[in-house]
């Protein structure tokens, strides 16, 4: 909740906030309070249950959570999607909701990225040399029939955008499969190189302009950068790998990278950061996604909850 974490089904279920009640929290001063009501519509004063949500550890100590629950769908299906220009995967995932389906997940995954996974954890899946990206994309309900509907739609729109021959899982234990490798991309990236994350969020139909961008950047200032993330809501992760890159560079020119790469997301409707948080790495840039007038409004929210400045200080603000 500290985080308003998010996920690979935020695209159909949303994030943490969306289904977050009210709160029990302790003040800094002391007092213990109740932030909400238990009950689905609440319009009684300034929302302080979606302000602690994001809020990092910084206004209150979180408690008690009062969560709203939702039926959990009897049935998934799930499809991997290849093809062999990344920017065209981006494209195809816009067109899927223009074409009337909302999936519970679709995931973007560049080759490099894939190529760590697959040395990473023990799968069985292989991949041409020619293919780019992936995507993979899952369906969720409970009418079968409908969901095998909204996978031929599917794959009808992929098609359109150039993929080549689309997977359907067949079975609990490929669709185990597929995810695993999807969970381990961060892990495997990490463990190739040192690097920096970077939690870009666009609207979905900007996808594309936004990883051209990166990689036009990571060009102009000599890094490399390995994208995969939660497509279907536009939130993509930029992992900026130190691998050779001396030091001085590592320090000097990918902080000058990591700025643009921020400023391109803003300037495509985008922030810099859809599920990670600001915490210490991010602070620097806020100025990039608010001015001062929104920066100073969020640090009296500080200064007023926390006068002494015991929680968390330094995250997000000075």
């Amino acid at each position: 909740m500290a985080e308003c974490a998010g996920g690979p089904k935020a695209v159909k279920y949303g994030v943490t906030k969306d289904y977050v009640l009210n709160t029990e929290i302790v003040l800094p001063t002391g007092e213990i309070i109740w932030t909400g009501a238990n009950v689905l519509k609440n319009s009684t004063g300034y929302n302080l249950t979606q302000l602690l949500v994001g809020s990092e550890g910084t206004l209150g100590i979180i408690t008690k959570i009062v969560f709203r629950l939702i039926p959990y769908p009897s049935h998934n299906l799930l499809l991997l999607v290849p093809f062999k220009d990344a920017n065209n995967a981006c494209l195809a995932v816009s067109a899927v909701f223009r074409a009337g389906i909302t999936p519970s997940a679709m995931e973007f995954m560049e080759r490099d990225a894939i190529d760590f996974v697959l040395k990473y954890v023990d799968v069985t899946l292989k991949i041409a040399d020619d293919i780019k990206a992936h995507l993979i994309i899952e369906v969720d309900g409970n009418d079968p029939e409908s969901l095998f509907k909204d996978c031929e739609k599917i794959t009808e729109v992929m098609n359109q955008f150039g993929a080549e021959e689309v997977l359907f899982a067949e079975s609990a234990q490929q669709k185990a499969e597929l995810w695993k490798m999807r969970r381990a991309t961060g892990e495997a990236v990490k463990s190739h190189s040192i690097y920096k994350e970077e939690d870009t969020v666009v609207p979905r139909a900007e996808l594309p302009k936004l990883l051209s961008g990166v990689k036009e950047i990571g060009r102009k200032y000599g890094f490399n950068s390995v994208c995969y993330g939660h497509a279907g809501d536009g939130n993509l992760h930029v992992n900026i790998i130190k691998e050779n890159m001396s030091d001085e560079d590592w320090n000097t020119k990918v902080p000058l990278g990591i700025r643009e790469i921020f400023q391109l997301t803003v300037s495509l409707g985008g922030t810099i950061s859809g599920e990670h948080g600001i915490g210490l790495v991010q602070k620097d840039y806020m100025n990039i996604a608010f001015n001062d007038v929104q920066i100073n409004l969020q640090k009296g929210i500080k200064q007023l909850f926390d006068p002494n400045n015991i929680l968390n200080p330094g995250k997000m603000f000075n």
